[in-house]
């Protein structure tokens, strides 16, 4: 309970920063949206692909379970918004609120407190596989249906060409000089806080209510997809370690910046908002019994 308390205060308190800073200073989502997606998280993905010392065959099997993982929720919310007849909006909201678990500022330092610095490593390559699905795939299934328009979302956004950078920088063992790393550790580390000042300001106009959607995208994301993560580990041969991460990442809430891409790309912003909001608090009652079963 005190690494949840510890992941989770801080992100209350930063979204009521937000809030505030909103209504009182006047600041403009998009402008703070487009500052996270085209500058902030490309860096976080390089600084952590440069800095990771994993094996390459580990990182392969965690990333292609976090692919799998996505794609069999992806075919469940299909599933669900065709027999109940969601709209293309909704469907969209469900589909970036179930894939995407907040793995970063919530899933990493609960890992580290919980299985320590060798499941950070590989809670930051989970991260990463995630980060694709964040910033390279979901946009293009928002704002585009078919091939062509998803390739041009998807070269016109810098974090696939940030994904290349970081892998160069590993493979040829290049040392950036005068400590230039720390400029993308320091752009990185800050798209958390401005995600979250972003989710703030969302909040303040929103009101908050508990509808049939929430609690199906919660379910998916909290229940579902650690169930889905324990036997998609066992079938690619994911043991120890490695499984207990591909577990406990996948059993977070929604992630934050989904409500970034939703205002951005498409979706309905407050059904998002909600859902990141739901899914936080009731993580508090999922992740504890979580712990317990892969320990």
């Amino acid at each position: 309970m005190t690494a949840l308390l510890s992941a989770i205060l801080p992100i209350i308190c930063i979204v009521i920063i937000g809030a505030t800073a909103g209504k009182k200073l006047e600041l403009h989502k998009t402008t703070l949206s487009k500052l996270i997606i085209y500058i902030l998280f490309p860096a976080l993905v390089t600084d952590s692909l440069y800095t990771t010392n994993m094996s390459n065959h580990s990182m392969l099997q965690i990333l292609l379970g976090v692919f799998v993982i996505a794609l069999v929720l992806y075919i469940l919310v299909s599933l669900f918004s065709k027999y109940f007849e969601i709209s293309t909006t909704i469907h969209k909201s469900l589909i970036a609120t179930t894939l995407h678990p907040n793995n970063g500022n919530m899933g990493l330092p609960l890992i580290e407190f919980a299985l320590g610095s060798s499941g950070l490593e590989r809670a930051v390559i989970y991260m990463i596989g995630s980060s694709v699905l964040l910033f390279v795939i979901m946009p293009a299934l928002l704002a585009g249906t078919n091939l062509k328009n998803s390739l041009q979302v998807i070269l016109k956004l810098p974090l696939i060409w940030a994904m290349l950078l970081g892998i160069t920088l590993r493979v040829l063992r290049i040392e950036l000089p005068f400590n230039l790393y720390e400029v993308l550790n320091i752009l990185g580390r800050s798209s958390i806080p401005i995600a979250l000042i972003i989710l703030g300001m969302e909040l303040r106009s929103t009101t908050f209510k508990i509808t049939n959607l929430e609690l199906l995208s919660s379910s998916l994301r909290l229940i579902a997809a650690p169930v889905i993560a324990l036997c998609v580990g066992k079938i690619i041969g994911l043991r120890g370690l490695d499984l207990q991460v591909l577990i406990l990442q996948s059993a977070m809430p929604t992630a934050i910046n989904t409500v970034v891409l939703s205002a951005e790309f498409g979706g309905e912003v407050n059904q998002v908002a909600r859902t990141i909001i739901l899914t936080t608090f009731l993580s508090f009652l999922t992740l504890p019994i979580i712990l317990l079963i892969i320990n």
